[in-house]
Parts: C-alpha cells; sequence; structure tokens
C-alpha cells in the first residue's frame, strides 16, 4: 500500500513503517516557540527539571508576536527569551527578524523534516514539504528537551488544483475557497495535501500562503510535495544542500479527494468572526473599511508586496481608511526597500510597521477601535482578534486590500 507524504515523513522518523491512526514517538529536526507561547514553554519545562535543549542549533525561539515590546510585561517575557537562548545556546530571533513561520522557512527548515511549534500556524513549512505541526507549549517543551514527540499520523485530504487563476485571483482566494466549501472544522487532525497543475506551477509564495492556512480547516498540517520550484527557493537562500524530493507515492490512500478549478474562483473575502464565512467581494462593496493591513506570515512576502504595490502605486489610500504595511522578515523588507516597493506604500499614506507579527494578534501596532472595520491579509477573523472584540474583521487576498484602501470599501480587484 502506497504512503501519503505525512506517512512517509512521520515513518522515516520513527523509524518503522506506518499508518494514518498509528500513534508514534518520532524524530524532531526543528522545534519553536514565540513570545506568546515560548516563557510557558520555558516554565513547564523547569517545572519538570528540564533545562537544556537536545538540538540548540535547531530550536530557536522567535520574538515576533509583540515587536517590539509595547508594554512591561511583555518586556519580561522577552527577557525570558533571550536569557533562556543565551543559557541554552539556542538560536534567538530578534524582534524585527520578523514572523516566526517566514523566518522558519527561509532559514532552518528542510524537506523531510519534522517541526513542531508553539503556534497554530506552525504548518507554513508544509509547504517545503516538510511534515510541521502546531502543538501546545508543554508538548514543545518537551521536543526541545528530548527532540522526540508524540505525534498521531493524521489521515489524509488530497487537495487536487487544476486550471488556471483569473485576474487578481490567486492562492489566498483559494484557501479561503476551499475552507469555505469544508469548514472551518472540516478537517480537523487531517493534513491537507496541495497537489495538481496548479500547485506544481505555483511560486513557493503562494503555496506557504496555502498550507498557512490548512489550519483554519482544523487541519494538523498542509503539505505540499519538494520539487525544482522548492529547490529554487533553497538555493535563492543558499540553502540549496537542504533539498530533497518527496513526494507521496501514486497508490497512496486518502481519506478524501477534493478536485478544485482554479478558473471558476472569484476574489473571495471572509467575513466575521469566522474564516469559512466568505462572500464574493463583488458581493461587499457597502462594506466601507477603516483599516486594511497588508503582511503577516500569510501575505507578508515579496510576492504580496509587488502586487500591492503593482495596484497603489502613483495612487492614494481614501482618506478614511488607515494602511498599515508590515513585512513578514526583515530580508523581504530589505527586498522592498530595495526594489521601491517601501516609497509606493508610504507616498500612498501607509504606515510602515515593524516585520512581524503587528496588528494581527492584536497586542500592538494597528488595534482597532470600536466598530470599526479592518479587512486584512491576515489568516484568521475571530472575535476580538485584533484586540478588539467590537472590531470587525474581513479577510482578502493582497490585491482586494489594496484595491480596497484605495477605494475605501471592499471591492473586486478583477474590476481594474
Amino acid at each position: 500500500m502506497g504512503k501519503t507524504l505525512s506517512e512517509k515523513i512521520i515513518g522515516k522518523h520513527s523509524s518503522k513503517e506506518v499508518k494514518a491512526g498509528d500513534f508514534v514517538i518520532a524524530k524532531v529536526d526543528v522545534a519553536a516557540v514565540q513570545d506568546g507561547t515560548g516563557p510557558l514553554t520555558i516554565d513547564k519545562m523547569s517545572e519538570v527539571n528540564l533545562t537544556q535543549v537536545k538540538n540548540p542549533e535547531k530550536t530557536v525561539l522567535f520574538i515576533d508576536h509583540a515587536a517590539p515590546s509595547p508594554r512591561k510585561e511583555l518586556s519580561n517575557a522577552h527577557k525570558k527569551l533571550r536569557e533562556f537562548a543565551k543559557k541554552t545556546g539556542s538560536i534567538l530571533s530578534e524582534a524585527g527578524e520578523g514572523v516566526c513561520h517566514q523566518r522558519l522557512v527561509e532559514d532552518f527548515v528542510a524537506p523531510g523534516n519534522i517541526l513542531i511549534g508553539a503556534d497554530s500556524h506552525t504548518c507554513t513549512s508544509g509547504a517545503l514539504g516538510a511534515f510541521a505541526t502546531g502543538m501546545g507549549s508543554t508538548d514543545v517543551g518537551i521536543g526541545m528537551a528530548l527532540g522526540k514527540a508524540w505525534l498521531k499520523v493524521p489521515e489524509t485530504f488530497k487537495i487536487e488544483v487544476f486550471g488556471e487563476f483569473g485576474h487578481n485571483v490567486g492562492p489566498k482566494d483559494l484557501i479561503l475557497s476551499l475552507i469555505s466549501k469544508i469548514g472551518s472544522d472540516g478537517a480537523t487532525y487531517k493534513a491537507l495535501e496541495f497537489c495538481g497543475k496548479t500547485i506544481e506551477k505555483m511560486d513557493m509564495s503562494g503555496r506557504f500562503t496555502l498550507c498557512n492556512m490548512a489550519v483554519e480547516a482544523g487541519a494538523k498540517t498542509g503539505i505540499i510535495a519538494s520539487d525544482e520550484t522548492t529547490k529554487k527557493y533553497l538555493a535563492m537562500r543558499n540553502r540549496e544542500e537542504d533539498f530533497k524530493e518527496i513526494k507521496a507515492d501514486n497508490d497512496a490512500v486518502y481519506e478524501k479527494i477534493i478536485k478544485i478549478d482554479a478558473s471558476k474562483l472569484k476574489p473571495t473575502v471572509s467575513c466575521p468572526h469566522t474564516v469559512d464565512n466568505t462572500a464574493g467581494a463583488t458581493e461587499l462593496n457597502n462594506i466601507k473599511v477603516h483599516q486594511v493591513f497588508i503582511g503577516s506570515c500569510t501575505n507578508g512576502r515579496i510576492e504580496d508586496l509587488k502586487i500591492a504595490a503593482s495596484i497603489l502605486k502613483d495612487k492614494k489610500r481614501n482618506f478614511n481608511t488607515r494602511l498599515l504595511i508590515s513585512p513578514a522578515s526583515k530580508d523581504i523588507f530589505i527586498q522592498a526597500l530595495q526594489e521601491g516597493l517601501i516609497e509606493i506604500f508610504v507616498k500612498a499614506g501607509a504606515a510602515i510597521v515593524t516585520p512581524g507579527c503587528g496588528p494581527c494578534v492584536g497586542v500592538h501596532a494597528g488595534i482597532l477601535g470600536d466598530g470599526e472595520v479592518c479587512l486584512s491579509t491576515q489568516n484568521r477573523n475571530f472575535k476580538g482578534r485584533m484586540g478588539n472584540p467590537e472590531g470587525l474583521i474581513y479577510l482578502s487576498s493582497p490585491a482586494t486590500a489594496a484595491y480596497s484602501a484605495m477605494l475605501g470599501y471592499i471591492a473586486d480587484p478583477g474590476n481594474i
């Protein structure tokens, strides 16, 4: 019987043949925490007298959710991470270096790896052909200390995508449409394995967007076979030696197969307060927008910023609509500066936010006022997500967000 991508990777890391439903102890290649979850991880490790980490060069602590710190309590949490990194020899990613999920794919995770992270969107790295999954702080702490973790091998949904995207339609519209189709809990503890001609032609940025949001359907991970596109991305990061080809067997067994024709997709928006509550952008042009956020681990990559800049070049944001831009990492920020994108944004009236999570998690840098509407390229629009339960969050692609920032209401970029 053939194996899915997840079964292959987990089997290799547990040194035995595995199938969906099995419980295993698997070797962990990379472990990560961030400033919201890391302090608890350190505390729980201390409670059971685990004071060192197994693989410090592959244990990464990120300061990204409140970067730089907006208050003393968070400054003390950051201090704890810095001290732990120094004590254990672990890697510290400082404020301003970027969102953990972007930094992980840039420098740490390789095809065939198992990555565990104390953050639900750890599944982003699955786009590299890794089994990447979020866990609780305690589980990640054990993984950091012992270099292994327990897993249930997930059943897999095969998401086969074919056809060409229409004008200003892309991966974000695809994943929002898929989540709307299967529901926000429709893939609970499943692996979403993306494949098909459309995925094969898709750049790594788009693949990261798909895998990042797999968890919004309840999935344990999102994952894509490694190929020449993966190899070129790693080479661009001076990591070509990390490449290995990994793909599912032709006779792999899937719990469900879902086929999607990309040519039939339209610019799609998730409406408050769940990701699966979607509508076409063209149906929402009566929704005035007070704030637009372009960034996050979902859509803060250079490709996303280029799309937004192509729409905003020589244009201005609507006078009544704030525009916030946050590159997902320092390297993306530098590239955006070098290519003139930041100048385009500033001239359009945008505020540039430090590379990191920014407004997405509602800790600082763009918290909404009562009754305000934000159109964001992030991955989650739960009530209170951006720091105010009285705020209203809509999710979209960078193209939809940029076009809407110009007009002051949710608008369909297919009309440009």
